[in-house]
């Protein structure tokens, strides 16, 4: 379904600065919000076989919601998550026991490989997000081996690009290797 310009219209109609988009309760945020629920509740609904209210199939219900933070790019975002009563739904958007959202592991990661320590990810994502995260989570995202195979992937990258970069201009900078 394509985004017109009438709904735009309609959610930008009380817009007068960037932190009504952008900010702690801006519109970014509560439609990542709005759209997440939304689509918990289709997996829910799929799981069950029923739309809500409708008569149940299989002797599973909904069995209301729980409260979830989620760490994405908008910075934390608080979401209600439904469930049933068998406690059988597994979430696949956001999964049980995840926390992060959107390819956080991979921002950490991707800085991490450029050299970043731990404390300097936890500073640039309280500044840019908003996002309080200690520097075990960052030790932890960085140290499974998932994170290692694909900290070594970019660090090889940005070594591959930096050397290919330098071999192929017209500088006349020379590799001089250390014995």
């Amino acid at each position: 379904m394509p985004i017109t310009q009438e709904m735009i219209n309609e959610l930008m109609k009380e817009y007068q600065k960037p932190e009504d988009l952008l900010g702690e309760s801006g519109l970014l945020k509560q439609l990542t919000k709005a759209l997440v629920e939304r689509a918990l509740e289709g997996e829910l609904t799929h799981h069950l076989g029923y739309e809500k209210h409708g008569s149940r199939k299989n002797g599973n219900a909904r069995n209301g919601k729980y409260s979830k933070t989620i760490i994405g790019k908008e910075g934390e975002i608080e979401i209600g998550v439904p469930r049933d009563r068998k406690g059988e739904f597994e979430p696949k958007i956001v999964k049980k026991g995840e926390s992060r959202f959107n390819g956080f592991d991979d921002k950490v990661i991707s800085m991490y490989a450029r050299g970043m320590t731990t404390r300097d990810i936890q500073a640039h994502l309280e500044e840019i997000y908003g996002v309080e995260v200690s520097p075990e989570l960052i030790s932890r995202v960085t140290s499974n081996g998932r994170s290692k195979d694909m900290a070594k992937s970019a660090i090889r990258a940005y070594i591959s690009n930096s050397i290919y970069g330098c071999v192929n201009s017209k500088d006349t900078t020379r590799w001089q290797s250390n014995k």
